[in-house]
């Protein structure tokens, strides 16, 4: 097995598990902004036990501020999809999300200076329709939601291309300290927003109930820190515009599981299955696109 189908298989893999996420959201009580807040917070507690501190002290000043501000682009674009959702609803922002791959196709190459491709700016506009069709009705006159929701999927294609960038380098950070910079990032970041959230809404509950602290440590350690990792790796293989593309498949692999664990026997619509087949073409068809107009193998 060559390394760059490994990346593609552990990059599956975490797209998978991050279809789960919306389940646990369902599962979990706790709203929107303190979910995020507890779920990088354990994980970056986790991590802190985990790691040997030498490993983060090891980092070079540059390079921790580096990672740290990706990890707080990391964050705003949580706080964008979850403020879009609150905005407008959860198809916008889904649908929303998709415009990552058409970013990711001009931030990657402009940061790491290489020619834009025109098949992945193809392919980035060629998905959109696609994902409209997955996510179902759509409001399109909830036009500020839309807008943070483009706005966090501008800093996803943004903080990915970082995170390549840094991949590429002669010696990188080890990804689980990479991992841990960055989700400190995006912990920084929530913890500031939270006391504006609870200012503004004082009926706010931070507090996880019960049976929600097993559900957030499933969030946190199994749809959080081990896809993480596994993208920084795969990452090291493949571009950052195929991370964000194969990304696209997550809603589909949500509405799937949704529909088994939950037994929503949900009346999906042709349109479901055609938007389905457009993104499985976009994610599949990247790779044969790239053996034959570009000069990487």
């Amino acid at each position: 097995m060559t390394d760059k189908l490994r990346a593609y298989l552990y990059l599956h893999f975490c797209v998978l598990i991050w279809g789960f996420t919306a389940i646990l959201g369902k599962l979990i009580s706790l709203q929107a902004l303190p979910l995020v807040w507890w779920r990088v917070l354990i994980c970056c507690v986790t991590l802190i036990l985990l790691l040997p501190f030498k490993h983060i002290l090891g980092l070079t000043r540059a390079m921790f501020l580096r990672l740290l501000g990706v990890g707080v682009l990391v964050g705003i674009h949580w706080l964008c999809f979850y403020g879009a959702i609150k905005i407008a609803n959860a198809s916008v922002a889904v649908a929303s999300m998709a415009t990552t791959s058409f970013f990711a196709a001009l931030t990657e190459p402009w940061l790491l200076r290489q020619k834009v491709k025109w098949y992945e700016l193809a392919l980035g506009i060629f998905i959109l329709p696609g994902m409209a069709l997955v996510v179902g009705h759509i409001d399109w006159t909830m036009r500020l939601g839309f807008a943070v929701g483009i706005l966090g999927a501008l800093l996803a294609a943004v903080f990915t291309a970082l995170n390549k960038k840094i991949l590429e380098e002669k010696t990188p950070p080890p990804p689980l300290v990479m991992s841990f910079v960055e989700l400190f990032g995006g912990l920084v970041v929530t913890s500031l927003s939270l006391p504006f959230a609870l200012a503004h809404t004082p009926e706010l509950t931070v507090m996880p109930a019960r049976w929600d602290w097993a559900w957030l440590g499933v969030l946190a350690w199994v749809c959080t820190l081990l896809p993480y990792y596994l993208t920084l790796l795969a990452m090291r293989h493949i571009s950052a515009f195929a991370t964000n593309l194969t990304i696209n498949l997550e809603p589909v692999y949500g509405v799937l599981l949704a529909a088994v664990l939950f037994h929503e026997h949900k009346d999906l619509s042709p349109g479901f299955y055609y938007g389905v087949l457009i993104i499985i073409l976009a994610v599949f068809g990247h790779p044969f696109l790239k053996k034959k107009f570009s000069n990487e193998q």
